[in-house]
């Protein structure tokens, strides 16, 4: 069966569990959200996926192949990444830096052809982030950077996208030109998993959540079922307001002991 596996996995980090029996799948064509309080384990679950972290246990497949058994460039030619944060630390312009995208598809020290060149400027115009081409990456804001991250990730053009937490840092406009962009992404085949911290776009965007709490993953499913009342206070402390406009739901969290 194709698709992105995670098989009860486990993850130690200094001796410290950080991840105790999960397990996901991301089919190719959707988007899998990976929601939960700060310190539940999303990013360890992204980096393990990635074999940046070495499981205490479990299995990782792609497409049915051990994520370990892979190569480097085999396993960036079918995993793209959106880090949460990063810092750029090169004087690279911004197209440069997108171009680095498609490094996993050339040979050593082979330069960008045509096709890359189109790839790199579809990928920043999707992202609103063309008009930042030639812009070094060491001057932009912490939003525009987050465009461009996300531009050279879409670059790849690999099977799998992660992203842990794209739209931190982003005005509300982007934020929702982000989640606009993975559900695009989906709809081309690329199976998509996400972090997110915001309830109303893991309703409204995602296919399927993955609740994590304390390392477990504490439900997993369509939205509609894992966001119940009763999942959110287990996992966040926190009650919710719920309404709809048109076709789209919201949720609103609040404290649940009722103080505002």
């Amino acid at each position: 069966m194709s698709g992105l596996s995670v098989r009860n996995l486990s993850v130690s980090l200094g001796g410290v569990p950080i991840l105790d029996d999960v397990s996901f799948r991301v089919a190719p064509g959707e988007v899998v959200g990976l929601i939960g309080p700060n310190g539940a384990g999303k990013s360890t679950a992204i980096r393990a996926v990635l074999d940046l972290v070495r499981p205490t246990g479990g299995d990782i497949m792609i497409d049915r192949v051990h994520v370990h058994d892979l190569q480097a460039r085999e396993r960036a030619q079918l995993l793209s990444y959106v880090p949460q944060g990063a810092p750029v630390h090169w004087p690279l312009t911004a197209e440069r830096l997108v171009g680095l995208g498609r490094i996993p598809h050339l040979q050593p020290w082979q330069e960008p052809g045509a096709d890359d060149a189109r790839i790199i400027e579809a990928a920043m115009r999707a992202t609103d982030s063309w008009q930042l081409r030639d812009r070094l990456a060491t001057t932009l804001s912490g939003g525009e950077r987050s465009r461009v991250l996300l531009a050279r990730t879409m670059a790849v053009g690999a099977p799998y996208m992660l992203a842990d937490e794209p739209t931190a840092s982003l005005d509300p406009y982007h934020q929702l030109q982000v989640m606009d962009i993975m559900r695009a992404e989906a709809a081309r085949g690329t199976g998509v998993l996400i972090v997110l911290h915001d309830l109303s776009f893991a309703l409204r965007f995602c296919d399927r959540l993955v609740l994590m709490h304390a390392g477990r993953a504490l439900a997993t499913g369509t939205p509609e079922e894992v966001l119940t009342d009763a999942n959110l206070e287990a996992a966040f402390k926190v009650k919710v307001s719920r309404w709809t406009d048109g076709a789209d739901q919201f949720l609103a969290p609040h404290r649940a002991n009722g103080s505002q």
